[in-house]
């Protein structure tokens, strides 16, 4: 289920967000980039369109997912 991230009070979208950028595996390349900068680029993402933020129902967790991964969901 695709969740319109401005439906989000400010400080639930920066948990989410900051759990996100936080995750293993979302490295941002060779730099280090400080995690309010991988914030900034998220919130960009999501008001281009770039990501959806996605709620899946049977394992009760938030994700972020491209439009392709999202239709490949059938969200």
């Amino acid at each position: 289920m695709i969740i319109p991230y401005q439906q989000l009070a400010t400080e639930t979208l920066n948990a989410v967000l900051e759990s996100f950028a936080l995750r293993e595996g979302t490295d941002y390349g060779e730099q280090e980039i400080s995690l309010e900068r991988k914030l900034e680029q998220l919130r960009r993402q999501l008001k281009s369109g770039e990501l959806f933020l996605c709620f899946d129902e049977p394992s009760e967790s938030i994700n972020l997912l491209t439009p392709q991964q999202a239709r490949d969901m059938n969200l």
